[in-house]
């Protein structure tokens, strides 16, 4: 039978008197068969007695051939001129489209659907609802027929929200999609939905209620929640790299999405950036370093921060500690409630119905537990929670031990560069010190900056400040190979300029060496050499920022430095600046870390050292204070090393000289000047010995040197004797045969004196030889 609607006029006596042509259709009789009959002869069994002649409903129609028919009928009176009807107008639909089997296979098909469907007339009341969404309401069809969505599921945010949508689809007779989560009211637990809701219209096009289905998808929901989560645990977890804060960061994400309460305990050798011991078979010590409640005090903590707890083999951390998987405890389990017992005051178990304790590992080895616990949320943990934390605290624990391992070399680059730094500055008279170092606090790690304040002979001082290029204990390492290699130049006396170019090929060495690129080993560096006699200060750079240069009259001012390549470059010269300084002089020698700042530029930067060098200070110490606070970055990205040097000045009546003539005959002439020198300057118990190498020292300038020739005398913390001429020949000690004549006077000299030595100058060399003052 084709699916069509009919429309049939009758009298008020049930007469047939219009018969359209969808009722033929239906029914199989023509007009003039039908009209003029009783309608109620058309249907398949007897009708209900009363008024209107048919019922409005579905109602079996004998067709024609003799097959039934299934029609929904709908009865609308026709006024007249009193109160009864004239007479009745029926429209008729199919009541479905199928025969009877497949009207039966649609209605289960209806009832049985996993989609929860459900039908509500105009005032919002349910007509026909299936199996799953009456499961979802909680209760049966009979139930709940007639009543509306809100009387039905309550009156919550969400149920709320539903109702206006359906409205809404009502009112515009617009399909919509809506999407909530809540509880249903047959279950205590959160629920996901897709709702599709669309209107229901009749033969006219008008709306007479509305039809909505409704998909769980709450296991979609809590994969995506889930999802979300270990994706915001990516970016939130391990910002720093700080221990504790690693650990406050998971707590973070615990709660409230995951955890009404959480806490993180760690072994304390992870802390302290230790290596880890033998895991003990008895109770597990952990030190508990963050925490936090979803509400302020509920639960309140059992263990505060920074102290220990002892877990007993049973409790569920020490469990999941030794079985190296998340542990499920739930109240009423015998282990867990006796463990919860013993936790202390009710304020720390109230409520608590269900805990989940993670294991913290990172690269097979254990560094703590993270415990989850629930006490207003009413779900208890399952096994999807559990593989959720795990998945968190795996990634909080691979940056746990990020940060101890950062920890760990950090404090080990800190230990070898503060080895191999000076701890005291050796004593000299040459200048006063102080000096800073601060390392840097960056994620990049300790850097290689080093700073050394050298006594050279003559009473003069080498000060010198580097930075090797990187972080880490390379970086701490080349370092000390560096502060070594410009020690040992320093001995040999070079001019700065000469021991920058030594440096430079021992540098590229080092490159060439590690099969290191060479910029990676570069580094720079500035030597200044300091004579109290002349008070001349000659400097040399290699790549470094210039020295600051404070006058007594508290100017100050940047020397110009003829600046050379960094250190590891090669190939290009380096030059010496000198300049005579003022007694109370004051040289500034920093490394870049002090004036690089991503805020601000080099100039800036280098006014704002200039400005804080010429506050008036009481000391150098205080001085030193000042800069730092003053010039340094709020956030050092660099290692920061500061030396100060105030100038000191040896007077005329502390040096004395003497032009000795290249004659054999002055060297009498010469010990008895210096006796007569030591005389004058009370040193007559030493004069003895000094005589004798003053003389072995004259008559060898003689002998193997060239004119002129200069004997000096200082007295400084030690007595020095100088004796220049103009030959560049150095001499080497060696030990003489029994039969040679000579070869035993620098022998004689380094038995007699403190240390002994010679250097190269621009007209020859010095030969000079120290002795201690006799004790007062």
């Amino acid at each position: 039978m084709e699916d069509a609607s009919a429309a049939v006029v009758v009298d008020a006596r049930g007469t047939v008197t219009g018969w359209s042509e969808g009722a033929r259709r239906l029914t199989g009789f023509p007009t003039d068969e039908a009209v003029g009959r009783g309608v109620r002869e058309l249907l398949a069994g007897d009708a209900p007695p009363g008024t209107p002649p048919v019922p409005s409903g579905t109602v079996a129609v004998r067709h024609r051939d003799g097959r039934l028919v299934p029609l929904r009928l709908t009865v609308c009176p026709v006024s007249g001129a009193g109160e009864a009807p004239s007479g009745y107008v029926i429209t008729a639909e199919p009541a479905e489209s199928a025969g009877p089997a497949e009207r039966s296979l649609a209605g289960r098909a209806f009832q049985q659907a996993s989609l929860a469907v459900s039908v509500l007339d105009a005032e919002q009341r349910f007509v026909r609802l299936n199996d799953a969404a009456c499961e979802v309401l909680g209760g049966p069809e009979e139930s709940l027929l007639g009543r509306t969505y809100l009387d039905t599921v309550g009156r919550s945010e969400q149920a709320r929200g539903v109702d206006r949508q359906l409205r809404r689809v009502a009112e515009t007779g617009e399909p919509l999609h809506h999407e909530s989560f809540g509880r249903a009211p047959s279950s205590s637990r959160g629920h996901a939905w897709n709702i599709e809701m669309w209107p229901v219209r009749d033969l006219t096009g008008e709306v007479v209620g509305t039809a909505m289905a409704g998909l769980d998808s709450t296991e979609q929901y809590y994969a995506r929640h889930r999802l979300a989560l270990l994706n915001e645990a990516a970016t939130a977890i391990g910002t720093t790299l700080d221990v504790v804060r690693t650990a406050e960061e998971l707590v973070e994400l615990l709660v409230p999405t995951l955890a009404d309460y959480a806490a993180v305990d760690l072994f304390d050798w992870v802390l302290h950036a230790d290596e880890p011991p033998v895991r003990p078979d008895t109770g597990v010590v952990l030190r508990r370093v963050a925490h936090g409640s979803a509400a302020e005090g509920a639960p309140e903590a059992a263990v505060r921060l920074d102290q220990t707890d002892v877990y007993p083999p049973s409790s569920p951390p020490a469990r999941a500690l030794r079985e190296c998987r998340a542990v499920l405890a739930r109240a009423g389990e015998p282990d867990f409630d006796r463990w919860m017992a013993e936790r202390g005051a009710p304020e720390c178990v109230a409520g608590v119905h269900s805990l989940l304790a993670v294991p913290l590992r990172a690269r097979g080895t254990t560094l703590g537990v993270a415990v989850a616990v629930r006490n207003v949320h009413p779900e208890g943990y399952a096994a999807d929670d559990a593989a959720l934390a795990e998945e968190l605290a795996s990634r909080a624990a691979v940056c746990v031990d990020n940060a101890r391992r950062f920890a760990r070399e950090r404090t080990t680059a800190l230990t070898l560069q503060r080895s191999l730094l000076p701890r005291e500055l050796p004593g000299q008279a040459a200048v006063e010190v102080a000096h800073r170092y601060l390392p840097s606090g960056s994620a990049a790690g300790i850097g290689g900056d080093w700073f050394d304040v050298i006594p050279l002979a003559g009473s003069r001082v080498a000060l010198v400040v580097g930075d090797v290029v990187g972080h880490g204990i390379p970086s701490t390492a080349t370092m000390g190979r560096l502060c070594t290699a410009v020690r040992t130049l320093a001995d040999v006396d070079l001019p700065p300029d000469e021991l920058l170019t030594h440096l430079d090929d021992l540098v590229t060495h080092l490159a060439s060496d590690d099969r290191d690129d060479v910029g990676e080993l570069g580094a720079t560096c500035l030597y200044a050499v300091y004579d109290p006699v002349s008070c001349f200060l000659s400097v040399a750079a290699a790549g470094h920022p210039p020295p600051a240069l404070v006058l007594p009259d508290g100017t100050c001012r940047l020397i110009s430095v003829n600046a050379g390549p960094p250190l590891g470059v090669g190939g290009l010269p380096f030059e010496a600046t000198e300049l005579q300084l003022p007694e109370g002089s004051v040289v500034a020698l920093y490394t870049d870390g002090l004036i690089e700042d991503r805020d601000r530029d080099i100039d800036r930067a280098t006014d704002e050292l200039r400005r804080a060098l010429s506050v008036p200070a009481d000391s150098l110490e205080s001085l030193c204070d000042g800069v730092l606070k003053d010039v340094l970055p709020k956030e050092p990205g660099d290692d920061v090393a500061l030396l100060l040097a105030r100038t000191r000045a040896l007077g005329a009546d502390r040096v004395a000289t003497r032009n000795v003539p290249p004659d054999p005959e002055e060297v009498a002439a010469a010990r008895q000047w210096t006796t007569d020198m030591l005389t004058v300057w009370g040193l007559d118990e030493i004069a003895f010995i000094t005589e004798l190498v003053v003389s072995e020292l004259v008559t060898n300038a003689i002998r193997y040197g060239a004119p002129p020739i200069q004997l000096r005398l200082i007295r400084d913390r030690t007595l020095i004797c100088e004796v220049a001429d103009a030959s560049s020949t150095s001499p080497h000690l060696r030990r003489a045969h029994v039969y040679d004549e000579g070869g035993r006077g620098l022998l004689l000299v380094a038995q007699l004196t403190q240390r002994w030595g010679s250097r190269q100058t621009d007209g020859g060399k010095t030969i000079w030889a120290e002795q201690p003052l006799p004790q007062p």
